[in-house]
């Protein structure tokens, strides 16, 4: 078998669809050639013959097979899963083979290694379990697999005693089982020492609660523990670990509470002891366990999520402060009084029944009236206060200090300019009060979100009346100073006191700044009661931090808050004491109001510096996380270095190395006996990574002569290896070994200096642990099809996938077309090339879509091909099936006699490596869907199981129960050498083990998981997601990886021996963390922006954190401890909605409760991120729901009040301090408006004085305001918040000048910047606060599906408008307003900056749309808008602005529960309506908050006299006409409208388009009005401009006040339909299946609409002016293959061809061009009409009304 490459032989040539010598047409996709089959039989049966004679035991069933020699013959390790249905003779296992000892299978376990017992005992222990608990038959054998492997993987590095021990410790009794630790924390130890005598459950609580007699200790009882492990037998070990696996194999979704898993094997355990389980005699049946333990939990689980609704389950309406989680369950299991809280149906307490007969009442427990809710994730801003209250303390308090020092004047008596010594003491130290408050407010908070019934609220009932107290000392005295200050005679007594209240101040807010509040009265972390043990040991066993780590933590918080402090000290505050020197006083003469008189207009320079106070503390807090920034990439600088990974060490050094670097740190050599030369070995290594790069095309044959090792001729006849010249250039000119920049260099040039890092020894092939990749797949792609290749989606793609995908990778599309030439060729077979001129013409189809003839083998190339370049879950596994090949690699290279053994015979060679990849790599894909998969899907998994066939694939297996009752469901597994059955065609499974009932309960993903983690293998585990990629250099270096679980080499001292052993006191490592290469970053400025937030975020911060003990886990390529993580709830959270960032809650999870989280710097997976701008955002909201959800979580509230204060600072700013300080960022965009707004009016209506150079004040103006200070301020707080938003770039660029240079760092930025970065900056910083917040505020987390497509489609205009108006285009008009007016009031160039930020909040989408700017499409896209604007009220439509409305309106009203079986129901979701509570708050008060705010500022520049003297009307009448006059308007036309369409409607019922037309009128009139009362108004204002737009922002101000007020206040919940919508303009209320609320649907609806009207004409004109805003470009030449190449960094020659359209197509599209340029034009021209005009003819457009000059 030549390969067609002219090689010498392939490595593999199964597992490679690309070099495959042409195979015959007639074959199917995939042929089978004879040695494949051959080659996976497995080694272990000596001879054919030998698997015949097994069928011995089993049933007859085998007899029609051994006809034909299905693969399954091969592999008779399992039986198919048919026999442990119909096994007839139970006595005889399932695996004995009569013919061969059964040990083969396990070569660890075999007897001449003295076992301390046989495979053949071990199984009989888990049938006699299964008999006597009534396991499932397939559940037992898939356990009984399980452990042999897990023993299997242990005993080949350490002897099989010493494996079988620090298994039972790891599960069941050692110092870090998650089992013993629960045993203690239950209090458990009491329970079984009292034993039966008295009544056992009333003894324990009472010894509880007294003190325990000296016997009952907790230290003796630690020992007794012990003592009985230590003197257990091996049968009894191996038996407690079977039970335990037994029990967890079946749990189900129980697996996600680890203390209910460990209560029922304690039952079980306590059951198998007593005399009634020995004495049994018949066995149970199989499925009891399921049905009577875990069935009822499970039930209990799922109905608090679900209920039955026309027998399907449909989503309760909840939210999770009312659903009993998972995490609330298996609380319930950590407490004594939890225990006892358990009843049966007969009322007795489960405690009181004796242990051994626990278990058989555990199927009549009455679980419903067991359970509570242990901690209440309500919605609400409150979280924030109660985890985070340090955080508030030290921000707030020390602003306070800070600010109360430096302003003096505001609290210096009327009659003075500065404040006596001892009030000035006094005033600064209200600071302690301040932090003495805000910890009151989170103690009043922590109590409601803690039940007051359990062992918990008593301290913090201690802790208020404490702060109270405090909160005396801190702020009383200064009542005291106050009243006596000034007064004679007091002496010294005030100033003392003022004194030593300011330091009892600062100890205090010292105290409560660093001090967790866990920590205070009634220590939760570390206090010895054994009242707080179970939260202890569950929450707070923070892994112990080495000594230079902590230290480098605490350095790394004292430099960020010493700079800190400083910094704003100076910056911030001591600049800020001139402003509020001037102004604290100032007020404002002669101004007067019609009805407050002079109460608010002389007040408004303390209005604005009150919002300047609150500016100040915003700009404060983000201070701290620029210098967090500044300092962690210093540490991450600083710490790259000293792990030697950066750009800096020459090339030299690091290529030229590089072969003994691969000798020394990746090869196992101690154990060789040392025949071979390295470069002998390295060589073997080397050659097949590069081959592996040729074979994926990166590189061609020329690169591929310079990279390998050559055998040639010496001069003394013998041959001798030449090294490349890759590695003998010293100084690395002459560059051309591999494309330059391409996906070859950088993976070469990460694969060197990664090994000039330390890594750990690796253990040789045969002795390194098992590890299992786990893949959870939904509906992600698998393989491309044809025609998904090659033809466009739809009409905006503009281009085929291959296309792109042959733009983005030049060099790799061409050799693979070479390749493929090749292959041509030889299946021509003449080879003969007459004419060469035809063949350039003959050559086309290849370049063009990579093949000829359309034959299946070419076509399966280019898909392939298109396949491993895209994000498909082919990509995924053939890129992990490189694991196999490299432990394939690595046994042939270090075991060089294995290859002598088999001589010539490379088949038998192959299986014995096969042997060994299979032994130690198991890769499992979790396919949920699998058995409900499409024909194409079903075609495709087949074809992976086909070209991998140790592919195991989990998947949901449906069977229908009998009629009425639910389905049962089944995990079931495949791989490629399961047989396939004749009568379905479907390959039977190895293992079906039925269900508790459907496991699909949260978001799926975890689900997914969990229901496949019983067949994983080995010891860790690998989660990758269906969008990752690896490559054959990285799996070179898994047992290096491996490694750092440091369990590989275990001491071989018994951890029985004694206590707390410094081999087994190490707190194990449980996650260890990776580097993800974004592989999708070349694909323009999203994808590069993309790919290097994840690279600042994945490689760079979390380098610093995980060295500081910070790092948690973020899902991908990170590597489990999967026996930690399975006993301590699986490897994922999975409660809908609130784990939504399920893996994040694991890294928490496993930081509680003790696990290690490690990151390592030199291995790395690729991952696929999605690059169009919608996905991105979709992406940035789910991060930003989910943290929302976060926020909630009972995690952050253990983390965020029990971490000491330095590790709580790494893990706030290195999680959620990222987003809060995003929600911060935005915040201070918005009050410095809103301040600018005010210093505005002041400047606009005062006189303000004229300084000298010196900044005194010039005579020249009497009576003048002297507010220059306050402009200097403005100044520079825009320079902070340009710095905050600026300092978002430091990260990346530093990271690329280390890893890459300073040319590239440079390039990249300036790239970047160019592509108009910032503004996506500024916007996804939006969208990020937008969706915590309202998140928080009314909940909605759903697992938003990031789409995996590529960014080169064009969203229409309608579409973009509505996906991102609510969260960011109309805040940021909102700002536009109020920034036009400030820059009509004060004109600074600083101000520049913020017209760009904040015009960014609303242009970024239809920005970084792919080809906005060509001219028909634009207008297209207005056509389509109009008719966006005016659908769906005749007929439902999918999209429509209609349909948009009522879908924001739902967040906050909610549906009806009636299910009125609709068809337009699908068009939403289940949104459970948002509390009342948080409504008031975001709906009511504060936008009524906001509106005073500018009407106040408005009334402020209406007060003052005319310039003929006399008195202004009333503002406030003025104001009030004017914004309410347009709803009053509204109401009328509709009320008009509505008796027209009642009495007309049924008339006019054969024209379809009446209620269409009934709309228009009315939108039309809505038009008018508006537009009539602005220039009303206007006029009004004597055509002042900024007085016009002041009074418009605060209409729209109480415009958006009313409409809230009104949704939230009069609605009811909706229709799931929009029948109301087409009533209400058809006047057809009759027969739409109303019921009932027919009569008071119409006074809904009427309410309904008014807010409608006013929202459509305002959507109306905003969108129009963002087209007016974006029609410039349009106009200039050549824009639009500009704005291409900004977007996908393509040059104009390499860019994507325009569509082709048909010549009808071309005659249509012109015509409508054509016909709404000219509508666009009218409307634009008419809009700009009612600006302009006014504007030009002011002095002449005079009317006399009386009504006029009275409002």
């Amino acid at each position: 078998m030549a390969s067609p490459n002219g090689f010498p032989r392939p490595q593999d040539p199964r597992n490679n669809p690309f070099a495959r010598p042409p195979f015959p047409q007639a074959a199917p996709a995939f042929p089978r050639p004879d040695f494949d089959a051959e080659s996976d039989m497995s080694d272990h049966y000596n001879t054919m013959n030998s698997s015949t004679t097994r069928l011995a035991g089993a049933p007859a069933y085998y007899d029609q097979s051994s006809g034909d020699l299905g693969p399954d013959m091969f592999n008779r390790r399992y039986d198919p899963s048919v026999d442990s249905h119909a096994s007839s003779v139970p006595s005889i296992s399932p695996f004995a083979d009569p013919g061969l000892g059964a040990s083969e299978h396990y070569p660890a376990w075999s007897a001449d290694r003295q076992i301390p017992m046989s495979t053949e005992e071990i199984e009989d222990i888990f049938l006699d379990l299964a008999q006597k608990f009534g396991f499932q038959r397939d559940s037992m054998r898939n356990m009984f697999d399980f452990t042999m492997q897990l023993l299997d993987s242990r005993a080949s590095r350490m002897s099989p005693n010493q494996a079988l021990l620090t298994l039972h410790a790891d599960y069941i009794g050692g110092q870090h089982a998650n089992y013993r630790k629960w045993y203690f924390a239950a209090q458990l130890n009491l329970d079984d020492a009292v034993g039966q005598s008295q009544n056992p459950g009333l003894q324990r609580l009472k010894s509880v609660k007294g003190k325990p007699a000296g016997a009952k200790s907790l230290d003796t009882a630690l020992n007794r523990w012990r003592n009985a492990m230590n003197n257990m037998s091996h049968y009894d070990r191996l038996r407690q670990i079977a039970l335990y696996l037994l029990c967890w194999g079946e749990g189900g979704n129980i697996r996600f509470m680890p203390e209910c898993m460990c209560f029922i094997f304690k039952c079980a355990d306590d059951y198998y002891r007593s005399p009634e389980c020995q004495n049994r005699i018949d066995p149970v049946p199989e499925g009891v366990y399921l049905n009577t333990v875990i069935k009822p939990l499970y039930n209990f689980v799922r109905d608090q999520g679900y209920e039955v609704v026309d027998g399907k389950f449909v989503r309760k309406e909840k939210d999770h402060a009312d659903i009993i989680g998972y995490d609330d369950v298996n609380q319930l299991f950590w407490y004594p009084e939890g225990l006892a809280k358990i009843v049966l149906r007969e009322g007795t307490r489960l405690v009181d029944v004796p242990p051994p007969q626990r278990y058989t009442k555990l199927g009549k427990i009455e679980w419903n009236r067991v359970f509570f809710k242990t901690y209440f994730e309500k919605r609400s801003m409150a979280h924030l206060l109660v985890n985070f209250n340090r955080i508030w303390i030290l921000h707030i308090s020390v602003f306070y200090f800070y600010t109360a020092f430096n302003s003096p004047k505001v609290y210096a008596p009327r009659n003075k300019q500065e404040p006596s010594a001892p009030m000035t003491w006094s005033a600064t130290a209200l600071g302690g009060a301040v932090s003495t408050l805000i910890m009151i407010l989170a103690t009043i908070a922590e109590f409601s979100y803690i039940p007051t019934t359990w062992n918990n609220a008593s301290h913090l009932t201690t802790r208020l009346v404490f702060l109270l107290v405090v909160l005396a000392l801190t702020g009383g005295p200064t009542f005291y100073i106050a009243l006596v200050d000034g007064r004679p005679g007091n002496g010294q007594i005030p100033l003392i006191i003022g004194i030593v209240q300011f330091f009892v101040s600062v100890v205090a807010t010292l105290a409560f700044g660093l001090i967790p509040s866990g920590r205070m009265f009634g220590d939760r972390v570390a206090g010895k009661s054994r009242k707080y043990m179970a939260s202890q040991t569950f929450t707070a066993s923070y892994p112990a931090l080495p000594r230079t780590a902590r230290t480098a933590s605490i350095c790394l918080w004292l430099l960020i808050f010493s700079c800190k402090f400083v910094e704003s000290y100076f910056f911030l505050t001591s600049s800020f004491s001139s402003p509020i020197a001037v102004m604290a006083r100032t007020k404002v003469q002669r101004c007067n109001d019609k009805y407050f008189g002079d109460a608010l207009c002389a007040n408004q320079v303390p209005f604005t510096l009150a919002i300047m106070y609150v500016m100040d503390l915003i700009l404060f807090f983000l201070d701290t996380y620029l210098w967090y920034i500044i300092w962690i990439v210093i540490f991450s600088v600083g710490r790259s270095f000293a792990l030697g990974l950066s750009i800096w060490t020459p090339w030299k050094d690091i290529y030229t190395r590089m072969p003994k670097r691969i000798y020394a740190k990746l090869l196992a050599t101690q154990e060789m006996e040392v025949k071979y030369k390295p470069k002998v070995l390295v060589s073997q290594i080397w050659n097949a990574v590069i081959i592996s790069m040729y074979r994926e095309h990166l590189l061609s044959i020329e690169n591929v002569q310079r990279l390998l090792y050559h055998q040639v001729d010496g001069p003394d006849g013998r041959r001798t290896l030449r090294a490349p010249p890759f590695f003998t250039n010293q100084d690395g000119k002459g560059m051309n070994f591999f494309p330059i920049g391409g996906e070859a260099d950088r993976r070469i040039s990460f694969f060197a200096s990664s090994l000039t890092t330390a890594l750990p020894e690796p253990l040789a092939v045969e002795a390194m642990p098992t590890f299992t990749v786990l893949v959870p797949h939904y509906s992600e792609k698998i393989l491309l099809s044809l025609r998904e290749i090659i033809r466009e989606e739809d009409q905006n793609t503009r281009v085929t996938l291959l296309e792109y995908l042959k733009q983005l990778h030049p060099v790799e599309w061409d050799n693979f077309v070479k390749d493929t030439k090749i292959l041509a060729e030889e299946a021509d077979g003449d080879g003969t090339t007459s004419q060469v001129n035809e063949k350039k013409a003959d050559d086309l189809p290849f370049y063009c879509i990579g093949f000829k003839s359309s034959s299946p083998e070419y076509t399966l190339r280019t898909r392939i091909w298109a396949s491993l370049r895209a994000q498909t879950l082919y990509r995924t596994v053939s890129g992990m099936m490189n694991y196999s090949k490299a432990i394939k690699l690595l046994y042939r290279v270090e075991n060089p006699d294995i290859v002598h053994n088999f001589g010539g015979n490379t088949e038998r060679l192959e299986r014995e490596l096969e042997r060994m990849s299979r032994r130690k790599f198991k890769f499992a894909i979790s396919m949920q869907r699998f058995s409900k998969f499409s024909k194409e899907e079903q075609e495709n998994a087949e074809f992976l199981l086909r070209a991998y066939p140790d592919l195991q694939i989990a998947y949901l297996d449906e069977e229908p129960g009998p009629k009425g009752s639910e389905a049962r469901l089944f995990s079931a597994l495949i791989d490629g050498h399961s047989e396939i059955d004749e009568k379905t065609g479907k390959r039977k499974p190895k293992f079906r083990v039925e269900l508790p009932g459907n496991p699909i309960l949260g978001d799926g993903k975890s689900d997914n998981q969990n229901h496949a983690i019983i067949f994983y293998r080995g010891e860790y585990l690998q989660l990758i997601d269906a969008n990752q990629d690896n490559y054959l250099e990285e799996c070179l270096k898994i047992r290096n990886v491996l490694g750092e679980f440091e369990e590989l080499s275990i001491s071989s001292q018994s951890p029985y021996a004694q206590w707390g052993h410094k081999e087994f006191n190490k707190a194990p490592v449980a996650i260890v963390g990776t580097r993800e290469y974004i592989f999708s970053e070349n694909i323009g400025v999203l994808g590069d922006i993309a790919a290097g937030k994840e690279q600042t975020f994945g490689t760079m911060t979390a380098r610093a954190l995980a060295w500081i003990g910070g790092k948690l886990h973020y899902g991908h390529p990170d590597f489990l401890n999967a026996l930690f993580m399975n006993t301590r709830g699986g490897v994922s959270k999975a409660q809908k909605g609130l784990h939504l960032n399920e893996d994040i809650f694991a890294g928490m999870n496993a930081f509680g409760r003790g696990g290690r989280i490690k990151h390592v710097e030199y291995y790395q997976c690729g991952k696929g991120r999605d690059l169009g701008f919608g996905t991105i955002l979709n992406f940035q909201t789910k991060i930003g729901t989910g943290m929302g959800e976060q926020m909630l979580s009972r995690e952050y509230y253990y983390l965020g009040t029990q971490l000491p204060i330095d590790r709580f600072l790494t893990f706030y700013y290195g999680h959620p301090g990222f987003h809060i300080n995003n929600i911060l960022v935005i915040s201070s965009i918005q009050v410095f408006m809103v301040t600018l707004l005010y210093i505005g009016t002041l400047n606009k209506q005062l006189l303000i004085c004229e300084v000298d150079a010196r900044g005194n004040v010039l005579p020249t103006r009497p009576g003048c305001y002297n507010l220059i200070p306050v402009f200097d301020w403005i100044r520079r707080c825009i320079v902070s918040i340009f710095l905050v938003f600026f300092i978002a770039f430091l990260p990346l660029f530093l990271q690329e000048l280390v890893e890459r240079g300073t040319g590239k760092a440079l390039l990249r930025l300036g790239k970047h910047f160019l592509s108009l970065s910032p503004i996506f900056e500024v916007f996804s910083t939006q969208i990020y606060s937008n969706s915590i917040l309202s998140n928080l505020a009314f909940g909605g987390a759903r697992y938003i599906a990031t789409g995996r497509g590529f960014a080169t489609t064009r969203m229409n205009f309608s579409i973009l408008y509505s996906r991102f108006a609510g969260p960011s285009i109309y805040m940021g008009f909102r700002n536009l307003l109020i920034l036009l007016y400030v820059t009509l009031a004060i004109w600074i160039p600083h101000l520049i900056y913020f017209w760009f930020s904040v015009l960014s909040l609303c242009i970024a989408p239809f920005l970084f749309n792919p080809h906005q700017f060509s001219f028909a499409d634009f207008i297209i896209d207005y056509r389509e808008f109009l008719r966006w604007m005016s659908r769906g009220n005749s007929r439902t439509k999918a999209s429509s602005w209609y349909g948009y409305c009522r879908l924001s309106r739902t967040m906050i009203t909610g549906y009806k529960k009636k299910k009125l079986g609709h068809p337009s129901e699908k068009l939403s979701g289940d949104v459970p309506r948002a509390s009342w509570r948080n409504l008031i708050f975001s709906e009511i008060i504060l936008p009524i908050c906001i509106a005073t705010l500018f009407v106040i500022a408005y009334m402020f520049v209406k007060s003052f006299p005319n310039p003929d003297g006399s008195q202004p009307p009333s503002p406030l009448i003025r104001i009030a006409i004017v914004s309410v006059g347009p709803v009053v308007w509204n109401a009328a036309v509709l009320l008009c409208l509505f008796f027209i369409s009642l009495f007309l409607g049924p008339m006019m019922d054969g024209w379809v388009k009446f209620g269409s037309v009934m709309a228009s009128i009315a939108h039309i009139l809505c038009l008018v009005g508006l537009v009539a009362v602005f220039e009303f108004f206007w006029f009004l204002e004597l055509w002042d401009a900024s007085h016009a737009v002041l009074g418009v922002i605060c209409i729209a101000a109480i415009q958006r006040a009313i409409h809230k007020f009104l949704i939230a206040v009069f609605l009811t919940r909706e229709f799931k339909h929009d029948e109301t919508n087409r009533a209400w303009w058809t006047g057809k209320w009759y027969g739409r299946g109303f019921g009932n609320s027919a009569l008071s649907q119409p006074a809904r609806e009427f309410i309904v609409k008014i807010v409608e009207m006013s929202l459509w004409g305002s959507d109306f004109l905003l969108a129009h002016l963002l087209l007016v805003v974006m029609t410039p470009p349009i106009l200039i030449p050549y824009a639009n293959s500009l704005h291409s190449t900004m977007l996908f960094w393509l040059r104009p020659s390499k860019q994507i061809r325009p569509p082709l359209f048909s010549t009808k197509q071309k005659r249509q599209r012109r015509w409508i061009v054509v016909k709404y340029t000219i509508v666009y034009i009218f409307m634009v021209a008419l809009l700009a009409a009612l600006i302009i005009l006014p504007a030009l003819f002011k002095d002449h457009i005079k009317f006399d009304c009386e009504i006029c000059r009275n409002i």
